[in-house]
């Protein structure tokens, strides 16, 4: 793989830190007059659009049915999964603490690629970082009514979230979707769109939406989330996804939470104590033990099974 321009490498963790971080704050605006499944499934299908016609005009061939078929797979674990629970889980959990929480996709990205797929048998280093991420995520939870504690559901859903995450982002390093970075955003975007649109039909979300009371900071919002987090950063995610490794690239998982918490403080006036602030560090500290760590060998039995399983389901998903 040749090395990547410096400038665009830059650019595209800027994105992914910046505008993915400031994410959570206009998803908690968006939500205030509008449902959570239809914004979603606006956003991401109106992104696709305009990431296609970019990848199209910029050469990318029509993708084949085969691929729109695994994109299909990747969109309902990182969008209709992924993003459907981080939606609905903003109704009760701050936006900072959201962010804080989705920082844990390093830890499922160890756990569930060690387990899972066998990729790496994780050192001693990175068990820890497990254990204390883990840690950090009870402290933040906590039993509910104490001061600094996070809705216990709302949080399981902000963890769900963060491991599809991680299992789509996985998967996909094994599909080939297209050559094009920006096409394979364009399609996972698209597919993942029409299927919250249709999570919101089945929701009966249309049946309550009020036209007239919609806030239209919520309409600003939409229109930054359509932009910003889902063409920008998510096109320049995919493209770091295939050409820097995933330790650095998973350095925004502990960038993103410091935006979003500065920012919920900032213009949305989300309470920070103490307890979020310790909790939010311990959880950080956690992914840096695991994102700095060195790779231990993959283990013979586990990689083994790892690589089998995968075959297999890839088989069995070719033969559909």
């Amino acid at each position: 793989m040749s090395t990547p321009p410096k400038w665009r490498v830059i650019a595209s963790f800027t994105a992914v830190y910046l505008i993915w971080g400031s994410s959570y704050l206009a998803i908690h605006f968006a939500i205030e007059s509008l449902p959570p499944f239809l914004i979603a499934g606006m956003r991401f299908t109106i992104a696709g659009l305009i990431l296609f016609a970019l990848a199209r005009r910029g050469g990318a061939p029509n993708p084949s049915f085969k691929q729109w078929r695994s994109a299909m797979l990747l969109g309902i674990l990182m969008f209709l999964v992924a993003n459907g629970c981080l939606m609905w889980a903003q109704k009760t959990v701050p936006s900072g603490i959201a962010a804080t929480l989705y920082a844990t996709v390093p830890l499922w990205f160890a756990l569930l690629g060690w387990l899972w797929l066998g990729e790496n048998r994780p050192s001693w280093r990175v068990m820890i970082g497990l254990l204390v991420g883990f840690a950090g995520t009870a402290l933040l939870v906590g039993p509910a009514g104490e001061i600094g504690s996070v809705d216990p559901f709302g949080a399981f859903l902000v963890l769900v979230s963060a491991a599809a995450w991680a299992i789509s982002s996985l998967l996909s390093r094994k599909m080939h979707l297209s050559d094009s970075p920006m096409m394979v955003a364009a399609m996972n975007l698209f597919t993942g769109g029409l299927l919250l649109l249709g999570a919101s039909i089945v929701t009966g979300e249309w049946t309550t939406l009020d036209l007239g009371a919609i806030d239209p900071r919520s309409l600003l919002a939409v229109g930054y989330l359509i932009i910003g987090p889902s063409v920008t950063a998510f096109s320049s995610y995919m493209w770091l996804l295939a050409n820097v490794s995933p330790s650095s690239l998973g350095t925004y998982a502990y960038v993103n939470p410091v935006v979003a918490v500065f920012l919920g403080w900032l213009l949305a006036g989300e309470l920070l104590t103490p307890r979020t602030i310790i909790a939010a560090a311990v959880i950080i500290a956690a992914v840096v033990l695991i994102t700095t760590a060195r790779k231990a060998k993959p283990s013979p039995a586990v990689e083994h099974h790892g690589i089998g399983f995968w075959s297999h389901l890839r088989a069995i998903w070719q033969e559909r």
